[in-house]
Formats: C-alpha cells, sequence, structure tokens
C-alpha cells in the first residue's frame, strides 16, 4: 500500500465482520489499494490494526474520513448504514454496503458477483448492497443453475448459526453449550430450560425466542405478516432480485441450530427444463467458487464443520425429487461471516475497481 491505487475505507473495521474483512484482506495475493483506512465508531478510534503488514490507525467515522476515498464498505448495523453510505456516496465514494438498508432499494443494485456482476455499473444512489448472509450461502450454486435450467419455483428450508445474530448469539450459545455440558439430561434431553435458569440464563436475556443448545428454533429475524419472518422474506424478495426473476416463487423457512458459525440450506428448486444428477454435478464443478462434495455412500457431503473458515459454497446431496419433474434437491453450506456477508462485499468492491 502507499502508492497510486484507488483508496479503500473499511467503516465498522473492529467488529466481528470487519475483522474477517481484514483477514481477507491480509489473505489476498495481492490487492489494488493504494491506500486502505479503518473506520470505526469513536470509542473504537485510536486502534491499531495491522494489514498487509502495514499497522493502521482506527479512525472515527466522520464525513471527512470518506474525503478521496474511491470505494467504502460498510459492516455496521442498518442504521448506521442508512446515515452513513449516503454521506460516503456524496463526497465521491462507492458505498459497498454489508446492513440491510438499502438491499431492496431499486436505485441500489443486490450483487452477487458470481450471478450479477454486471449490476455494479448501474448505481443511482451511489450505493450497491450485499445481500443478506442466508440467501448469499445459496447464490453461487443456484444462479449457475439458473443459467442452464431456467429456474422457476424454489422451496428452502435454512438451518442458521448462532453468529447470524451477531456476537450477542454467539456468546449465548456458547454459554448456553457450557450450563448444560455434563449434566445427565437422560434420555429424553431433560429440562434445557430448567438448566439454563440454574446458570442464570434467563429467556428473556437471550437474542434466540428459545433454547439454542441442544435444540433447534424454527424462526430467525423479526415478526412480518401472516405467520413470516424478515429472514424467511429476505430470502423470497433478495433471491427475486439477485437473479433477476420478479415473478419467482419462493417459500422459505428459516431455522436456527446450535452451530455457531455457517449457515446450511437444503433446497428444493424447480427448473424450466428436464435436469439430471450428472448435469447439475458437472455445473456446480465448473464454478470456481463452489465445491462439490457429493458421495453419501462415503459419508461425503457439506457439513458447518467441514466448511468453516473456507471462502467457497460447498454442495452435496443433490438429488432429482422422485415425484417432481424439472426438480432437483440439494444441501448447501457457506461461512456466513466469510461469503455470506466479508467475502462478497470485498469482492463486490474489486469488481467496482475493475469495471472503472
Amino acid at each position: 500500500m502507499g502508492g497510486t491505487g484507488p483508496v479503500l475505507a473499511l467503516v465498522g473495521a473492529t467488529g466481528a465482520v470487519g475483522s474477517v474483512m481484514v483477514d481477507i484482506i491480509n489473505g489476498r495475493p495481492e490487492v489494488p489499494w493504494g491506500e486502505i483506512r479503518l473506520i470505526a465508531s469513536a470509542r473504537s478510534a485510536g486502534k491499531r490494526i495491522t494489514v498487509r503488514g502495514q499497522e493502521l490507525t482506527v479512525q472515527a467515522l466522520a464525513p471527512e474520513v470518506f474525503d478521496g476515498v474511491d470505494v467504502a464498505m460498510f459492516d455496521v448495523p442498518d442504521e448506521v448504514s442508512a446515515q452513513w453510505a449516503p454521506i460516503a456516496a456524496a463526497r465521491g465514494a462507492v458505498a459497498v454496503d454489508n446492513s440491510g438498508a438499502f438491499r431492496m432499494d431499486p436505485d441500489v443494485p443486490l450483487v452477487v458477483p458470481e450471478v450479477n456482476a454486471d449490476a455494479v455499473a448501474d448505481r443511482p444512489r451511489g450505493i450497491i448492497a450485499n445481500p443478506n448472509c442466508t440467501t448469499l450461502s445459496m447464490m453461487a450454486a443456484l444462479g449457475a443453475l439458473h443459467r442452464e435450467f431456467g429456474l422457476r419455483e424454489l422451496v428452502v428450508a435454512s438451518y442458521q448459526a448462532a453468529s447470524g445474530a451477531g456476537q450477542s448469539g454467539i456468546d449465548r450459545l456458547y454459554a448456553e453449550l457450557a450450563a448444560v455440558a455434563g449434566k445427565d439430561l437422560g434420555v429424553r434431553g431433560g429440562d434445557v430450560r430448567e438448566a439454563l435458569a440454574a446458570a442464570g440464563l434467563g429467556q428473556a436475556d437471550s437474542p434466540f425466542p428459545a433454547p439454542l443448545a441442544l435444540n433447534v428454533v424454527p424462526w430467525a429475524g423479526s415478526v412480518k405478516d401472516d405467520g413470516w419472518s424478515s429472514e424467511e422474506l429476505k430470502v423470497r424478495n433478495e433471491s427475486r432480485k439477485i437473479l433477476g426473476i420478479p415473478d419467482l416463487k419462493v417459500s422459505a423457512t428459516c431455522v436456527r441450530v446450535p452451530v455457531v458459525t455457517t449457515h446450511s440450506l437444503s433446497v428444493h428448486a424447480v427448473f424450466d427444463r428436464e435436469v439430471t444428477v450428472a448435469q447439475a454435478h458437472a455445473v456446480f464443478a465448473a464454478q470456481p467458487s463452489v465445491v462439490l462434495v457429493d458421495d453419501p455412500a462415503q459419508g461425503r457431503f457439506p457439513t458447518p464443520a467441514d466448511v468453516v473458515g473456507g471462502d467457497p459454497t460447498y454442495v452435496g446431496r443433490v438429488r432429482q425429487a422422485l415425484d417432481f419433474p424439472n426438480t432437483l434437491d440439494f444441501f448447501v453450506c457457506g461461512d456466513n461471516l466469510r461469503k455470506g456477508a466479508a467475502l462478497n462485499t470485498y469482492e463486490i468492491a474489486e469488481q467496482v475497481v475493475a469495471a472503472r
């Protein structure tokens, strides 16, 4: 760094996703940036973080930090992005936002580079949005299939990690696991709620509506109309926008599971044309960001424990639905803090620079 290349700003550099972003930048063989600025709240200003072998000082978020910036990546809560991404754009930066503040804005493209990289050029507000990590976990695989066979309908069940609820979700899962560890809960699993209460873990203090340790919770997000959750509607609305299929039929059920990091999804996809497992395998194998792991007879399929910390999307359990024509079922895993958040945001930033 320190050359004549474009200037990158990372807003939220000290947060969970921002820290992963720094790791990704440090792990790239090369970067296009002449300068990188680390931005965070005033309480984090002054911290020192090493990026590309250079120790950088975190600056407090303020309008002037965006002067001269070409691309500003935002890894902050919705309300912070809603206020500051337009300020960055007004100062001349292209804002790439990882929050939910702008995803469904018709003047803001929602981008997955493997699927709709051309959309980065159409940004009337100077802002590009990164999808929700649940939707994003399946997009590289679905986009590739859609190009070949024409996607028509989508039924998805997600199995979402605790880290999708932020650091509080991670902390809560670890606390719950500690509370039940070593206890003889019997063949029925005992009373998990009683064990948590004995450890001082009241449900009202949890980011989850039910215990997560030794449990699954069929809910993620906030309450929306007709019994749907916000996470489920994001899968529907964002899939339509990214794939460019405004009338795509989508139904999703989002479930929280006792996994720290890496979301999984069971996908039932209906296409315009016939598709075989062999054809799907060939499509997946041809995608640089998709890893096919599909040999159930040998116990080989993707699981969060194998995928966490990796950049690609992992796909397995590929089947033709027995009673439904033109249909595939498959299982997909993706690290929700890497490709599901930080990596895709960074790849959008690289795409913006490459398209200049």
